[in-house]
Order: structure tokens, then sequence, then C-alpha cells
């Protein structure tokens, strides 16, 4: 039996994420900020100075990942890292001034993009995505112990 690529949940919401992704690459550029970057600096400009390990719990990705994500973002000069006074053996994640000075404008760039994912959709159906992407996040994400 053939699956039509328009009824395969997993094709479409793949579709979707690359589709999110290139927009928010595009209203990012200008920051000098990837997709991949932008998590961590909402999680950054919420709470400066976490350690990697906080950063991989709040976001759910791996530790290389975020290593790798951490190095371009201190080449790029959106972070630092700064040995923990209380603790020498973790690094905490500090925001650079630059990061700092452009954030507002970052996060309202970025907003962009879920607008233009759902124009022409009424709150209430807005409300409907959100609530049924919860649910789905909920079923296959880990179970709490």
């Amino acid at each position: 039996m053939a699956i039509r690529r328009q009824d395969a949940l997993g094709y479409q919401i793949g579709l979707l994420s690359r589709l999110f992704d290139r927009a928010l690459e595009s209203e990012l550029a200008v920051f000098g900020v990837l997709p991949g970057q932008f998590p961590a600096l909402v999680m950054l400009y919420q709470k400066d100075g976490l350690t990697q390990a906080d950063l991989c719990q709040r976001i759910n990705v791996e530790q290389p990942t975020m290593a790798n994500t951490l190095n371009r973002m201190e080449r790029d000069g959106l972070i630092q890292r700064v040995p923990d006074p209380d603790d020498k053996r973790r690094t905490r994640i500090h925001l650079t001034d630059r990061a700092k000075e452009f954030k507002n404008e970052l996060i309202n760039k970025a907003r962009q993009v879920p607008t233009q994912a759902m124009a022409g959709m009424d709150a209430a159906d807005q409300d409907r995505v959100f609530h049924l992407i919860g649910q789905m996040i909920d079923n296959l994400g880990p179970s709490e112990t």
C-alpha cells in the first residue's frame, strides 16, 4: 500500500520543521544567528550564566550537539565561557554585550515566523494547534518517573 506524503504525519511535521527553520534563518541572518543557536540564546536571555548541562536539559538536546552549538556561538561572539567560581569543574555560559544589545530586536524578528505560519487562522484554531502539538509531544516525550 502506497503512502501519500500529505497523509504521513511524520513527513508533514518534518516539512513544517524545515520550512519553519528556513524562515527563522532568514529572519535571524541579520544578527549572524542560526536557528540552532536561537533556543540557547532564549534560555540565556531568561537566565544568563547557565551551564552547558542546564542548557541541554532546558532545550532537550544531547551534550555533543550543545557543545558544537556553543563552540559556534563563542566563535561568532555571542557567548563567553567563564569558570564557575563555586565549582572549578563547571563552566558558566554568559551572553556577550553584542548578544545582549540585539535581544529585543532578535526576539521580535523571530516572533514573525510563527505569526506568518499561522496566518489566516483565528485564535481558536491557533489554540487548537498548540493543544494538539502539545499532546503529541506529551505522547512521544520521555515519561516522568
